[in-house]
């Protein structure tokens, strides 16, 4: 599979008039829509759709900035406005139920939707909520360092060091070609591209910014939340303490602890049984794994 290759199976819809690269697979009305992660794009869930997609229809979509999305200079990049751009994509497809899976920058979209939803702000139905592990060392960042780490002209290195693998992932895909470390460095170093990434990181202040909007959607959640999480992320640990120590504890919020480390990358036929709870399903998913 390459990026062509992955291309091919998608579509392009118009959402706020930007050019917003879409998977749609599968053919059931029980529907799972998936938020991917930072600095990754949709072909991170290449391994799974196929098999989601015998018993759901799941709808993924490159965030504007990310994979064969659009980019545009007017777009700020929160995830404020990945979550419009996300319920908007919804609506067009007509979506009127669904289950949200997300992991890593998805998870802060997926919480703004549920925040929203809590205060009957949107109208489609969400299911349940899965939320994966969050991104290690973007978590490891203090307010002060992001801070200086924004407004500084080298923030495409920067971000680079911490994410290398997300951006081997994106130059090894959309190229096609070998991944090379000294070539990717030094496209980091271009004032161009390190605007873009700079852009596209607008999301790391949101999530102090937006932080008890966010915990008091967990804690005040009627939708059914699954979130796994990893004793070395330390922001779920973190976020799992505020949430226990509210008045109540909220019944609709499992927390799972990923005891193999999992994840949709490395290992995603593990993954994907974790999260869906395979040995409960056919026996056909069970030859799959």
């Amino acid at each position: 599979m390459n990026a062509q290759n992955w291309k091919s199976l998608g579509k392009f819809v118009s959402v706020n008039n930007k050019k917003i690269f879409v998977i749609d697979s599968g053919k059931s009305i029980e529907t799972i829509v998936i938020l991917h992660g930072y600095p990754t794009l949709t072909y991170d869930y290449h391994t799974i759709i196929p098999e989601l997609a015998k018993d759901y229809r799941v709808i993924i979509h490159d965030h504007p900035g990310f994979g064969f999305s659009d980019s545009p200079d007017s777009f700020e990049y929160s995830l404020i406005e990945q979550a419009d751009v996300a319920l908007k994509l919804w609506s067009i497809l007509g979506l009127k139920e669904v289950t949200i899976l997300a992991h890593d920058h998805g998870n802060y979209v997926a919480k703004e939707i549920l925040a929203r939803k809590n205060n009957d702000l949107i109208s489609i139905k969400v299911k349940k909520i899965i939320l994966c592990c969050s991104s290690k060392g973007l978590e490891r960042l203090e307010i002060s360092k992001i801070n200086s780490l924004l407004n500084d002209k080298k923030i495409g290195e920067y971000i680079y060091s911490i994410t290398n693998k997300g951006f081997q992932k994106v130059k090894s895909i959309l190229s096609n070609e070998k991944y090379d470390i000294d070539a990717l460095h030094d496209r980091y170093h271009n004032d161009n591209e390190a605007k873009q990434v700079q852009i596209t990181s607008n999301f790391i202040k949101d999530r102090y910014t937006y932080w008890h909007r966010w915990t008091d959607a967990l804690k005040e959640s009627e939708i059914p939340v699954k979130i796994f999480w990893q004793k070395n992320d330390s922001a779920s640990v973190e976020e799992i303490a505020l949430v226990l120590a509210s008045d109540r504890v909220n019944k609709n919020i499992e927390w799972i602890e990923n005891k193999g480390y999992f994840s949709i990358e490395e290992t995603p036929r593990r993954w994907l049984h974790m999260v869906f709870d395979i040995n409960n399903q056919k026996s056909r998913v069970a030859a799959f794994l």
